[in-house]
């Protein structure tokens, strides 16, 4: 079952609103230009089923939290749970929910974090989401040899940028088909991918497969993206 989870903002404004904040606008802003949005923030997970007659994958939300924003909880004394912690809690729920079904869920960079991946992956949950280019990539940690002293290693020897890879010549990249790619029908792509383990210091350290992706028409960027195996296959519609 592949699910997407992302938030959303409902604009709205009025002193009865308390739990109002100021956000980023989504929709208007780019890379180079902010923009801020009043009203509420919501996140919810989503089902991604494809409906034959639409000719694409239609998200359809099940659970929906409010997400408040820093100050409203300070002003309450409030414990702020910061978008990863609602994405974890609603994850799990969901998993409680289906404790027979492989769960893939689908999330933008926001949900790129280490705390929130280690944990859904702890459930038993596989996660796709856009990885930096520059992240920290190792192999995984030797076996450990008999009377070794000391903290068992979490990482192997630290591995090329993605940045790097995608630079350079050596790298192997193989082509696939992609259907129903924004509307345009099928598309070609190519794609090169290994695993690793993503680490930061003071963080969990968790397994992912990496995928970089480019263009053979040149008509976007190279985005990489991952997932942290935790089952063997996902759907046609992941990519």
């Amino acid at each position: 079952m592949v699910l997407g989870i992302d938030d959303t903002i409902e604009r709205r404004r009025g002193k009865r609103i308390a739990a109002k904040g100021i956000y980023r606008d989504p929709v208007r802003s780019s890379h180079g230009h902010f923009v801020k949005a009043s009203g509420l923030r919501w996140i919810s997970p989503m089902l991604l089923a494809p409906v034959p007659w639409a000719g694409r994958v239609w998200a359809l939300p099940f659970l929906t939290a409010l997400a408040p924003s820093e100050r409203y909880c300070r002003v309450r004394g409030l414990r702020h749970k910061k978008l990863t912690d609602w994405a974890r809690q609603l994850v799990v729920q969901a998993r409680r929910w289906l404790p027979g079904r492989d769960i893939v869920v689908v999330g933008n960079s926001g949900f790129a974090a280490l705390e929130l991946l280690a944990a859904v992956g702890r459930h038993k949950v596989t996660s796709i989401t856009r990885l930096r280019l520059d992240a920290a990539l190792y192999n995984p940690a030797p076996p450990r040899l008999p009377g070794t002293n000391g903290r068992p290693r979490t990482k192997g020897a630290r591995l090329p940028n993605l940045s790097e890879v995608l630079a350079s010549p050596g790298a192997v990249w193989q082509r696939i088909t992609v259907p129903g790619w924004y509307g345009e029908g099928e598309r070609s792509v190519e794609i090169c991918t290994a695993t690793a383990v993503w680490r930061h210091g003071g963080m969990p350290v968790v397994p992912i497969r990496w995928v970089l992706i480019r263009d053979p028409q040149q008509r976007f960027d190279p985005p990489p993206c991952w997932w942290t195996p935790q089952i063997s296959s996902c759907g046609s519609e992941v990519p």
